[in-house]
């Protein structure tokens, strides 16, 4: 595969959202789980628990500031490596960005630096409130990104303005209410608390292995396994939400996803495991579940979901009223319509498929002169590598079930039989430790790399949205921040491991 400027541009785009990524589950699961802890300190008045929160949020705080330097890099991103994105949806785009920066991520950090410093300035209940505060900041924070990524995927509440030649706002309800946006906002949130959780309940588990801080560990995992039991079993309902806006929203990413090559009759079978093979479009050694996608996907038994091959078929006749529509806005543009008011009146109505026209610009300029063979070709691209998505997928499914059954267990043996010595169990819990950044890191690439060949789901291909920027200064700068980024991770694994170490005992008493 060539690796040109795009290639690299979405490479270092993914490289610092990668990273970024890192830190902000575990600064949604923590400010949660703080604010349970904080109200227990509140509710019985006991020294102990008010130890546990300022521990586990000295924790916090050195994960926030990491989130916080990995993730303004991403947001000037837009302006850098994507100019033309930011030209033609900024109206858009731009309007949760702000709002997340000025709204949320203003109201989070105030709250985490009076959270850290009020201890002792102010009240038990106002000190409450903060703590409140901040965690409900962190989830805003959240839910702006995700109304802009969720409008990235589903560009509902916008129009095309032929004579701006831009995307411009129609309706914030709609863009706000975006059923994509809200039903990844909720499955995002729940897998930071799941990571939150496994957090704590690693490093309690450790504690209880070391034989150290073991009264601060107990009343821990209490915490930790009812919340991220709850987490986990959120996180498996509402990713079956998320698969049926997909289904709605973007067939081609299920389809690619389940490895669907041809449309089944309904309900379709669920392919458990399997071989992609893009080449000869179809699967070897798979093994599939009657009814079950159909039933996850559609709610009914009725419904079809659609294969690739099919919808490679629908791409096609996309891509051919695409040309019309480019056809006539070109002559628009270049004022040599016949009938200008007609044309504009047209494609007031009438431009949703220039996108898919704008495919065919990987293959010649003029687009409205395209081949038939260039046609077949640029509706074949709206196929996204399907190996990668299909396996990615059943990680992240296959670490969310193991989650239940990890928390479960755990609640079971700690919280109800109160017994904190089974070393198999406690030592699976700390090995456990990565693994929500696992599911989560290949959760986004499920979603993102999913969306592909567009920027903006069947309005903007990824190909045209970049900046004409130098392809030596985005691989320089993308090493820079790959060094830059990595030193922060070491970093905060060295500051996380060394408080760790310490321990709550040792690190309040010195304060």
């Amino acid at each position: 595969m060539e690796f040109g400027l795009v290639e690299v541009s979405r490479l270092q785009f993914a490289v610092t959202a990668i990273y970024h990524f890192l830190f902000v589950p575990l600064t949604l699961g923590l400010a949660v789980i703080l604010g349970i802890m904080e109200s227990v300190y509140v509710m019985t008045k006991r020294e102990i628990w008010r130890d546990i929160t300022k521990f586990w949020g000295k924790l916090f705080a050195i994960n926030f500031a990491m989130g916080v330097a990995t993730g303004i890099t991403m947001e000037f991103q837009f302006g850098t490596n994507w100019a033309y994105y930011s030209h033609y949806v900024g109206d858009i785009f731009g309007v949760p960005l702000a709002i997340e920066g000025l709204m949320a991520f203003f109201l989070e950090s105030t709250f985490v630096g009076m959270f850290l410093f009020g201890w002792n300035r102010m009240s038990k209940g106002a000190h409450l409130l903060v703590t409140w505060l901040m965690a409900i900041g962190s989830n805003l924070s959240a839910l702006w990104i995700l109304i802009a990524n969720g409008w990235m995927q589903n560009p509902i509440g916008a129009k095309f303005n032929s004579e701006t030649m831009r995307m411009e706002l129609d309706s914030f309800q709609k863009i706000f209410f975006n059923e994509v946006a809200q039903s990844k906002f909720v499955h995002t949130i729940s897998a930071g608390y799941v990571t939150g959780a496994m957090f704590v309940l690693s490093v309690s588990c450790y504690y209880l292995l070391k034989k150290s801080n073991i009264q601060i560990a107990k009343r821990s995992i209490i915490i930790a396994s009812s919340f991220g039991l709850l987490a986990a079993l959120s996180v498996v309902v509402l990713g079956d939400e998320s698969g049926y806006t997909t289904n709605a929203n973007q067939k081609m990413k299920l389809a690619a996803i389940e490895g669907m090559w041809e449309t089944e009759k309904a309900p379709a079978s669920l392919t458990l495991i399997a071989i992609p093979n893009q080449e000869t479009q179809s699967n070897e050694h798979e093994i599939k579940i009657p009814y079950v996608l159909g039933l996850m996907a559609t709610r009914s038994t009725h419904k079809e979901i659609p294969g690739i091959k099919d919808l490679v078929k629908v791409a096609e006749a996309r891509v051919r009223s695409g040309i019309l529509q480019y056809k006539v806005l070109k002559d628009f543009r270049n004022k040599q319509s016949a009938n200008p008011e007609k044309d504009k009146a047209f494609l007031r109505d009438n431009y949703q498929d220039i996108g898919y026209a704008l495919l065919l610009k990987k293959y010649r300029p003029d687009i409205e002169k395209a081949t038939e063979e260039e046609i077949v070709k640029a509706s074949q691209d709206t196929v996204p590598h399907v190996a990668p998505l299909f396996y990615a997928f059943r990680i992240m499914v296959g670490l969310g079930l193991f989650f239940i059954l990890l928390f479960a267990t755990t609640f079971y043996q700690m919280n109800i039989r109160k017994n904190f010595d089974k070393t198999f169990l406690l030592k699976l819990c700390l090995f456990s430790l990565p693994l929500p950044w696992i599911a989560a890191e290949f959760g986004w690439c499920v979603a993102e790399y999913g969306r592909q060949p567009w920027v903006i789901e069947g309005i903007l291909p990824t190909a045209l949205a970049t900046s004409s920027v130098p392809y030596g200064n985005v691989l320089a700068s993308l090493i820079g921040f790959v060094v830059l980024y990595t030193a922060l991770l070491v970093v905060d694994l060295y500051l996380m491991t060394k408080y760790i170490k310490i321990g709550p005992e040792k690190l309040l008493k010195n304060q």
